[in-house]
């Protein structure tokens, strides 16, 4: 089929080089602008583009689709579909009904649940026991349209959103691939959203990292799997030298604990314990400002925690409801 393919992030890209696999022509690429990035801040390519350009794809990175130029010019590609993944961009109408079967979108969520910006991380936030892709044929509202297929995947204990991330990727590039081959074929018909059960996975803001004692442990535990690993999870200990230091949690377990939420207790193989509102959490990867990540037990020994009662964030903002 001729292709245009719309992405930018990681997410996308395992997408992008299913279809160039299956020997689709993809005749154009649109992706974010290059943004200025790291110490030096120099520009930087979306991930997207960075495998599009050595293939000798037609790369396109328009600041704004709503414009008439825009649309002429994507009309004239002549497209048999649109693929779109983490764009970053609203679709136009005059773009959703340019390619003779639409556009259609890779959505990292089992549709209707989780709609949104952050469907990976707000299903690991809620406790789901599960999460997937959703094949969805593109309409003007938020990951509403019609559905050409979907597949689950476990969420287990341990996941985390990165490891999630990374699965639901995989799983998107072939289905993707599978819904042009059934659209071509005849075989799959698009079937409206069920009404019940619609979430919406809000954009995360950083100061949802902060983690908040007085909450069950069964709560922060997910919190530090959800923003891992972004936007991250963290606390502020008082510092040896006096003040405060922000700490990060990079990796946390549930544990049996006792004592006020925010008591800290060093464990007999000398990993920190945490008392929350309900149980307790390990501290199992612990990361200090400027210094590289170390296991707790010898963050713990740098580190002077025992007994120390870690105080409530300041200001921690509210975690988004599950609708």
């Amino acid at each position: 089929m001729k292709l245009a393919f719309l992405g930018t992030s990681d997410f996308a890209v395992p997408a992008l080089q299913a279809l160039i696999d299956a020997g689709h022509e993809v005749v154009a690429v649109y992706t974010r602008a290059p943004k200025p990035a790291g110490r030096g801040q120099k520009e930087q390519k979306t991930p997207v583009h960075r495998l599009a350009e050595p293939l000798g794809l037609a790369v396109q990175t328009p600041r704004t689709l709503r414009t008439d130029e825009a649309a002429a010019d994507f009309k004239a590609l002549d497209l048999d579909a649109g693929v779109v993944v983490s764009y970053g961009h609203i679709l136009p109408k005059s773009f959703l009904e340019a390619p003779l079967l639409g556009c259609l979108n890779i959505h990292g969520s089992l549709l209707p649940r989780w709609r949104g910006a952050a469907p990976i991380q707000r299903a690991l936030l809620s406790g789901d026991d599960k999460s997937g892709v959703t094949i969805i044929r593109m309409d003007e509202g938020l990951d509403t349209g019609a559905m050409l297929l979907a597949e689950e995947v476990p969420i287990r204990a341990d996941t985390t959103a990165g490891a999630l991330h990374d699965d639901l990727a995989t799983l998107g590039a072939r289905l993707i691939v599978s819904a042009l081959d059934g659209l071509v074929a005849g075989t799959l018909e698009a079937v409206p959203q069920p009404e019940d059960g619609v979430t919406y996975a809000h954009k995360l803001q950083r100061e949802e990292g902060a983690l908040d004692w007085r909450r069950p442990a069964a709560e922060l535990d997910r919190q530090v799997r959800a923003f891992d690993p972004w936007p991250g999870t963290y606390f502020d200990a008082p510092a040896p030298g006096g003040g405060t230091e922000r700490i990060k949690v990079l990796s946390a377990t549930l544990a049996l604990a006792a004592g006020a939420p925010g008591t800290v207790a060093i464990a007999r193989d000398g990993v920190p314990t945490v008392a929350c509102g309900v149980g307790g959490i390990r501290l199992l990867r612990l990361q200090r400002p400027g210094k590289g990540p170390v296991d707790g037990a010898a963050f713990a020994r740098g580190f002077p925690l025992a007994g120390t009662v870690l105080p409530p964030p300041a200001d921690t903002p509210a975690m988004r409801p599950a609708g």
